[in-house]
């Protein structure tokens, strides 16, 4: 793996020089789009607005609209003078109980690597995450952006989720809700057993993108000049009138699987 940034994580007064990779990688079909009539492919070009001309790429630069079309621009320079120590540093500021940090805040992981300096001071705030059952919540510059992370150990490995601000969470206020008013107490209680039979350890390798494999047997069909054979469809339920009946039906079907 290319580390993607290279800096220090600062735990109070010890710096532990460290590089940072990305923990995911996508997975989905590289899809190009093409022009129906012939399949050819279409180019996205860099136009300038005013006289629909194209700019090279080493003629971009970027900048920052303060009053009606009137721009400062900033170059690499300025994203880092605006905090050179920031630029270099993931700023541990507190620490938490994992529990008490809502999913929807969780964005993308990443690896982090002591430096040959950094080794000792990386094991010892590897352990004290460990044994205190705590995360580091920290702060960070990343690709001219600062950003917000949550650092927790996984085996010998120190991993940072970067997650979001909380001013970047939409309120569900304006979404319209049920009540659990209506509900009877033994349909809550056939739910809880239905969640009980269908409760696991949790295995990510047990789980697969299976509409990306329908999606390469779709390719490798017209690829062969037949005719794509659709997937089955999911049988539609029609209106729910019993939500008992329901409950009961899947508790029968799982017990129907485990035999």
């Amino acid at each position: 793996m290319r580390a993607m940034w290279s800096g220090s994580i600062s735990f109070g007064l010890v710096n532990i020089p460290v590089k940072l990779f990305s923990g995911s990688e996508s997975r989905t079909l590289d899809l190009d789009m093409l022009r129906k009539g012939d399949l050819c492919p279409i180019k996205y070009l860099r136009v300038c607005k005013l006289d629909n001309k194209e700019v090279p790429y080493e003629e971009i630069v970027k900048g920052y609209e303060y009053t009606d079309g009137e721009y400062i621009v900033l170059t690499d320079k300025d994203f880092e003078s605006a905090s050179v120590e920031k630029t270099h540093l993931i700023d541990i500021l507190d620490f938490v109980d994992e529990r008490e940090i809502d999913t929807r805040y969780f964005e993308k992981p990443y690896y982090l690597e002591p430096d040959k300096s950094g080794t000792k001071a990386y094991a010892l705030l590897r352990e004290a995450l460990k044994r205190s059952g705590r995360v580091g919540i920290a702060t960070f510059v990343l690709r001219n952006r600062g950003s917000l992370a949550v650092i927790k150990p996984l085996d010998d490995l120190l991993v940072l989720n970067n997650i979001r601000f909380q001013n970047e969470i939409r309120s569900p206020e304006e979404l319209k809700l049920p009540g659990s008013e209506n509900l009877r107490e033994q349909e809550v209680e056939l739910a809880l057993t239905l969640i009980d039979q269908l409760t696991t350890k949790f295995d990510p390798a047990k789980y697969k993108d299976k509409y990306l494999d329908d999606l390469k047997r779709v390719i490798q069909e017209k690829a062969q000049g037949r005719e794509p054979q659709p997937a089955a469809a999911p049988a539609q339920p029609g209106k729910v009138i019993d939500m008992m009946e329901l409950l009961k039906e899947s508790l029968k079907q799982k017990k129907k699987e485990a035999a």
